[in-house]
């Protein structure tokens, strides 16, 4: 059976059966689970649902001749909790784009709210058309609001996801959302794995924007930071100017919500091999990898990148590259909000402060 049955007595929760509580009727609480993935994250919803010990539901998936997207559940959802675990980013291993993944994703919810779903929860570890979050410029649109609004025509109750572009981005949505970080994953790591090995570490921020984060990061890591002046002249362009901070003989950590193309990342290890860092490192939550980017981070004078696996890694990906689970932390967010127990308390409410 896919769903679980939860039932009202936990124990030692100091919670009385609804049975026992006194009300005029006998009322049974009674939920369900039920994990579901689009075809972008079938991997990563897999490792949720093994995690939360339920099989994972098949949607039904598949796409016409034409394009056109199919949905139709395999068996009944009616009064389920269902989690739809879908990044709207391309995955080559099936052929899904970003916009077939974002289709899809709406498709997933209406069949499920058409079906009687008790709550329809849309979890995103990577949100597509999130750096698209403001006007940079006269007559572009806000896309990231536009996928907000979508979302909540096709009927989500909740959204969670993970390491938003920007986190002012939740005031697109008139649901909840439940904003989550990989950032303990990484600084465990960098604990374990950079800093842990004796050598002088600090933390870089690739620009301004990601002070706060650098900042946060350094102090979990115990170490120092410093900052990268970057300008980005057009889309998917920057331009690294100088290191701002202590970086002569020290391992450098450079941190980011996002590997993309690389070529901002390649010029900012440069950079700061330049002003006298002995190694250069590199974690970030997504790593998007498109275009000629495992060409360009091959050749860049980086050690390692470390990512996640919010999004899929293409075949052919360098040796340097690593990839970490998200899945415990979605996972235990999962089932704090199917439990109605708090979700913050994952990160000792610290996931804010990313």
């Amino acid at each position: 059976m896919t769903g679980v049955q939860v039932q009202t007595q936990i124990a030692g929760a100091g919670i009385e059966p609804l049975e026992a509580a006194h009300t005029s009727l006998p009322i049974g609480y009674d939920k369900r689970l039920m994990i579901t993935a689009g075809r972008s994250s079938k991997e990563l919803g897999t490792k949720i649902a093994q995690r939360l010990g339920v099989g994972l539901t098949d949607a039904g998936l598949k796409t016409f001749s034409d394009g056109e997207v199919y949905c139709r559940y395999a068996e009944s959802i009616r009064g389920a909790d269902v989690f739809i675990v879908q990044s709207t980013c391309g995955n080559d291993e099936t052929g899904m784009t970003v916009n077939d993944a974002l289709m899809e994703l709406l498709v997933m919810v209406e069949a499920a709210v058409g079906a009687s779903a008790h709550r329809v929860i849309a979890v995103l570890p990577w949100y597509g058309y999130s750096r698209q979050d403001k006007k940079s410029a006269p007559r572009e649109p806000i896309t990231a609001r536009l996928v907000a609004k979508m979302l909540e025509t096709a009927g989500i109750d909740r959204m969670l996801t993970m390491d938003l572009h920007a986190g002012q981005m939740q005031g697109f949505f008139s649901k909840p959302v439940d904003h989550m970080t990989a950032m303990p994953v990484l600084t465990q790591f960098v604990k374990d794995r950079i800093a842990g090995s004796g050598d002088d570490c600090v933390i870089i921020s690739p620009d301004a924007g990601r002070v706060k984060l650098t900042r946060k990061f350094a102090q979990k890591i115990g170490a120092p930071y410093a900052l990268l002046e970057k300008e980005r002249p057009a889309h998917q362009v920057a331009q690294t100017g100088y290191v701002i901070g202590d970086v002569e003989g020290k391992v450098a950590v450079i941190i980011d919500d996002i590997i993309d193309t690389g070529g901002t990342l390649s010029a900012a290890a440069q950079a700061v091999l330049d002003e006298g860092a002995s190694a250069v490192h590199a974690v970030a939550t997504h790593g998007i990898f498109s275009g000629n980017a495992y060409e360009t981070l091959a050749a860049s004078p980086l050690t390692s990148i470390v990512v996640t696996d919010t999004i899929p890694l293409r075949a052919g990906a360098p040796a340097l590259i690593e990839v970490l689970t998200s899945a415990d932390i979605l996972t235990d967010s999962v089932r704090r909000i199917f439990t109605d127990d708090s979700v913050s308390e994952i990160f000792a409410g610290e996931n804010q402060l990313f």
